[in-house]
C-alpha cells in the first residue's frame, strides 16, 4: 500500500526531494539548451538576415537611382548631339522633343536651351521662364565648369520643388546648355518604391542634410535633417510618429552627392519570429510543467516502491525473528512434554493399580468404594487428557500430521463447551448454543479441532465480564463448508489490531495473562486441517471468530 504524504518518514521525504531535484536538473539542462540557446542563436541569425535584406534593398535601389540619372543625362546628351543649336531653337522643335521624352518617361517637366550668357533661347514647358536669365545662378556656373550638372531639389523661378539636369554642348566655337527639369514627385515615387513594407520608409538626403524626397520619418521635402553620412555598420533611428525603433540602411549615390536611406520597422519584420518565440516559450513552459509533474510522480513512485520494499524487508525480518522464537519455543515444549510424560505414566499406572485393588475388594465392606472407583477412573481420564496435551505440545515442536476422520460436528463442539461450562458458570457467564439441525459431518482431527474451539471459547470467556454472554453457532455455508462461530458480548478487538490477531506472541491481554501463542497455534492447526479461521467485530458489538471446515461427504 502506497504511503501518503503524512505517513512518509522524514528520511524518505528528503530522499524524494533529492531524486526530484537530480532528475529535474539533468532534464532541464538539455531542454534549456534546445529551448533557450538555439532560439537565441536563431533570433540573432534572423535579425542579421533582416538587416542584410534591408541593406541589399538599399544598395539595389541606390543603383536604380543612379541608373535613373544616367539615363536622363544620356538622353539629354543624345538630344544635344543629334540636334544642332539651330535646329533646337526653331519654333516648336523643342516642344516636339519634350513630347517625345514624356512618351518614354513622365519625369520631365520642361526643356530649355540656354546660351553662354544665361539667356533662354528656346523653351518648352508650362512655366513662364523664357525671359529669365540664369547667368548668376549657381547651377549655371557648375554646368559650365563640369559640363554636366544635377541639382538638389530647389524652388527656383518656378516656385515649386524640382530637380534640374543640365548638359553643355560644344559646336565649333559655340557652346550652349540643354537644361531639363525633373518632377520631384516622380522622383519621390521612385525612391518610395524602395520600401519593403507599408510601415517602412525610404528617402534621399543631400550632403548638407536636406531631404530630396518626402519622408514619413524624417520630415517634408527640402527640410533639414540631422542624419550622418553612411559609414560601416548598420544604424537605427526612432520613428517620431510611432516611437518605434527602425532599422536603417544608408547608401551613397554615385551620380549625385546624395544618400539613399531605407528604414524598416524591425518589429514588423520580426513578427513571425516573435510569434514563433512566444509559441516556443509556451511549449517550453508546458514541457517544464509536464517534466516537473512527471519527475515528481517518478520520484514519488520510486520512494513508495522503496518504502514498500523496506516494509517487506522489515516484515520478513520480523517473521524470521518470530520463526527463531518459535523454534526455540518448540525445543522448550518438546523438553517439557517429555518431562511431563514420565510422571503421567506413573500416575496412570498407580491409578490402574488402585482400580485393580478395588476390584479385589468387596464393595459392601467399603463405605466409599464407588467414589474411589470413580476417582480412579477420572484420574485415568485426566491423565489421558494430559497425555493428549503433551502430544499436541510435541506437535508444536515437530509437525504431526492430523489423524483426520469423518465426525459429526455438533457433538465435537458440544463436548468442547462442556470442558469450560463449569468455569463459565463460576464466573456468571452464559454459554448459549445455536446448532444447526442438519447432521453435519466434517473431515477433521477431533483432538486438534477441540483444542481450537477450547482456545477460542477460553478467550471469549476472558473477554466478557460477569453477566456476559457467549454464543456458539454451527451452520452449513452456501459454498458447501461447515462453519463454527463464537460471538462474545465483550468490547471487541481494536480495529488496528485485527490483522495482527493471529501473529505469534501477539496478545491483547494484560502483561502476564497471555503468551500470544494460542491464536497463532489455532491458525496453524486450521491450516493443517484444511480449514480456515478468521476474526472480526460483530455489528452488535463484541468479537466474532469463525472456523470453516470441509465436509466429509459421508452421511
Amino acid at each position: 500500500m502506497a504511503a501518503t504524504a503524512g505517513e512518509v518518514p522524514k528520511k524518505y521525504r528528503r530522499l524524494r526531494y533529492a531524486i526530484f531535484a537530480a532528475i529535474l536538473f539533468f532534464a532541464i539542462i538539455p531542454m534549456l539548451v534546445v529551448g533557450v540557446v538555439i532560439p537565441m542563436q536563431f533570433t540573432g541569425l534572423y535579425y542579421d538576415k533582416t538587416v542584410r535584406e534591408v541593406e541589399n534593398v538599399a544598395r539595389s535601389k541606390g543603383r536604380t537611382i543612379d541608373v535613373f540619372f544616367e539615363e536622363r543625362i544620356s538622353q539629354l546628351k543624345s538630344l544635344a548631339g543629334l540636334n544642332s543649336y539651330e535646329v533646337l531653337i526653331r519654333p516648336g522643335r523643342l516642344a516636339e522633343v519634350l513630347r517625345s521624352l514624356k512618351t518614354n518617361s513622365q519625369s520631365y517637366v520642361d526643356l530649355g536651351v540656354i546660351d553662354m550668357e544665361g539667356n533662354h533661347v528656346a523653351y518648352a514647358g508650362s512655366y513662364d521662364v523664357k525671359s529669365v536669365n540664369y547667368k548668376d545662378e549657381a547651377w549655371f556656373a557648375e554646368v559650365r565648369r563640369k559640363g554636366v550638372f544635377i541639382s538638389d531639389v530647389f524652388l527656383g523661378f518656378r516656385q515649386f520643388p524640382h530637380i534640374i539636369i543640365a548638359v553643355m554642348q560644344e559646336e565649333g566655337d559655340r557652346s550652349w546648355i540643354l537644361r531639363a527639369t525633373i518632377d520631384s514627385a516622380v522622383f519621390t515615387s521612385i525612391v518610395q518604391a524602395s520600401r519593403l513594407s507599408a510601415k517602412g520608409d525610404a528617402f534621399v538626403v543631400s550632403r548638407d542634410g536636406h531631404l530630396q524626397t518626402e519622408s514619413l520619418l524624417a520630415g517634408d521635402l527640402m527640410e533639414k535633417v540631422d542624419i550622418s553620412w553612411p559609414r560601416k555598420g548598420e544604424e537605427t533611428m526612432v520613428d517620431p510618429i510611432r516611437g518605434k525603433e527602425m532599422l536603417l540602411a544608408k547608401v551613397a549615390l554615385d551620380k549625385v552627392p546624395w544618400m539613399l536611406v531605407v528604414a524598416e520597422d524591425s518589429a514588423e519584420h520580426l513578427s513571425l519570429l516573435s510569434r514563433a518565440r512566444t509559441m516556443a516559450v509556451a511549449i517550453i513552459l508546458l514541457g517544464l510543467g509536464a517534466l516537473c509533474v512527471g519527475t515528481w510522480l517518478t520520484a514519488r513512485l520510486l520512494i513508495n516502491q522503496l518504502i514498500s520494499a523496506d516494509r517487506e524487508k522489515a516484515a520478513y525480518d520480523a517473521s524470521l525473528l518470530q520463526a527463531s522464537k518459535m523454534a526455540a519455543l518448540g525445543k522448550l515444549a518438546a523438553g517439557i512434554a517429555h518431562e511431563i510424560n514420565n510422571p503421567l505414566m506413573l500416575i496412570r499406572e498407580h491409578a490402574g493399580w488402585v482400580r485393580d485393588l478395588l476390584e479385589d475388594e468387596k464393595p459392601e465392606k467399603m463405605t466409599h468404594h464407588a467414589e474411589m472407583q470413580n476417582a480412579a477412573i477420572k484420574v485415568e481420564q485426566n491423565v489421558d487428557r494430559a497425555k493428549n496435551i503433551t502430544h499436541r505440545l510435541l506437535g508444536f515442536a515437530r509437525r504431526i500430521d492430523p489423524a483426520t476422520e469423518s465426525l459429526p460436528l455438533n457433538p465435537i463442539v458440544d463436548q468442547a463447551i462442556a470442558f469450560l461450562q463449569n468455569e463459565a458458570n463460576f464466573r456468571g457467564i452464559a454459554i448459549e448454543r445455536d446448532f444447526t439441525d442438519e447432521d453435519l459431518r466434517v473431515s477433521t482431527d477431533v483432538g486438534q479441532l477441540q483444542q481450537v474451539v477450547l482456545n477460542i471459547l477460553d478467550n471469549a470467556i476472558d473477554a466478557v465480564n460477569k453477566g456476559g454472554r457467549v454464543m456458539v453457532c454451527t451452520r452449513l455455508l452456501p459454498d458447501g463448508h461447515a462453519a463454527i462461530t463464537v460471538h462474545d458480548s465483550g468490547s471487541g478487538i481494536p480495529e488496528e489490531r485485527i490483522e495482527q490477531i493471529f501473529d505469534p506472541f501477539f496478545t491483547t491481554k494484560k502483561v502476564g495473562e497471555g503468551t500470544g501463542l494460542g491464536l497463532s497455534i489455532c491458525y496453524s492447526i486450521m491450516e493443517g486441517l484444511g480449514g480456515q479461521i478468521s476474526a472480526c467485530n460483530h455489528p452488535d458489538g463484541g468479537a466474532e471468530f469463525t472456523i470453516i471446515l470441509p465436509l466429509s461427504g459421508e452421511k
